[in-house]
């Protein structure tokens, strides 16, 4: 049945199924914290309805790189927003608005995506962290990423052409002596075309290409077809920058077990619709399944795996200034 209770209203839009209560609390003058109807502590009252300590520290928990001397400020600010929203929600629930369809039914999503995606999580708490060896055998088997590993200044140029064209201009870049001679060659043929310059370390390109770019010597260039043409990829210039197993061992860590997470739950989901009766109705009647069904439902791990080595990378940086 809808409801119209301010508090309940907000937690059904708002709540997340893992969240971690950090130790940071307000700091209450003079007093005892009050405690709510659940037991929580008592941040604010606001009309009929509170913001706990709880809340606070559940959306502290989700600020990633706040350092410990910035808790208390940040805390005062997101108590701020909480009362906000507490007072938004109030006046919702005051129009009845938790109870139009529209709502309900985002409600109703958010609680089956809060659902799955715990129960997803669930199911990859059973993936064992890698050993030093595995460690040290990623390592070894990715140099561009860490021993060997370079910051590449790259110029893209995005050109829209047919496929009979995109071969063409493979053939005609064999007869052009630089990325200026090719560019000419695009405008006097009038193919629309549009540059970007950038500098790309190597656990920020796609895995796909880094294996190219990383083969390539600088000044070299490649024309790969796209969607909608092709893209010349000119490796400008690049200089070393690697990192040493030790750096590296938590991002590989990490990498490694989000690896392992992923596969145990498209494992899972595949064994839940195997045992499951799947009946397509209406006009996905006699639809297959796609392809990379049990894939699409897997929840983002964090960090991810570009993140992670970035931050190995970072640290390493870091530590060499």
């Amino acid at each position: 049945m809808p409801h119209s209770n301010p508090r309940s209203a907000r937690h059904a839009v708002t709540g997340w199924v893992t969240a971690l209560v950090v130790a940071a609390t307000l700091p209450m003058a003079g007093c005892e914290p009050k405690k709510s109807a659940d037991g929580s502590q008592v941040a604010a009252k606001v009309n009929k309805g509170e913001v706990t300590v709880q809340e606070i520290n559940f959306v502290l928990q989700q600020q990633r790189g706040l350092k410990p001397e910035q808790t208390e400020a940040a805390s005062r600010q997101i108590l701020e927003r909480l009362i906000d929203q507490e007072l938004a929600v109030q006046k919702a629930a005051e129009l009845k608005l938790d109870q139009e369809p529209r709502v309900l039914q985002q409600i109703e999503a958010s609680r089956r995506e809060i659902l799955s995606r715990a129960y997803l999580e669930k199911a990859g708490e059973a993936a064992t962290r890698p050993t030093a060896e595995e460690v040290a055998q990623y390592y070894e088997a990715n140099p561009a990423l860490f021993k060997e590993r370079r910051v590449y200044s790259l110029q893209e140029i995005a050109i829209e052409a047919t496929p009979e064209q995109v071969a063409q201009l493979k053939a005609k870049m064999a007869d052009l002596r630089n990325v200026g001679e090719f560019i000419e060659y695009l405008k006097a043929n009038d193919y629309r075309f549009t540059g970007n310059q950038a500098v790309r370390a190597a656990e920020q390109l796609p895995l796909a290409s880094l294996g190219m770019i990383s083969g390539m010597k600088d000044g070299e260039a490649i024309l790969n077809p796209t969607a909608s043409g092709a893209l010349l990829v000119v490796r400008a210039g690049s200089r070393p920058q690697p990192v040493a197993l030790d750096k590296a061992t938590p991002a590989v860590e990490q990498f490694l077990l989000n690896a392992r997470k992923r596969e145990l739950i498209v494992k899972d989901i595949k064994a839940l619709r195997a045992a499951a009766k799947v009946e397509y109705a209406g006009p996905f009647a006699g639809a297959a399944p796609a392809a990379d069904a049990a894939s699409a439902a897997l929840p983002a791990f964090a960090p991810a795996a570009s993140e992670a080595l970035d931050a190995a990378h970072g640290a390493k940086e870091g530590g060499s200034k």
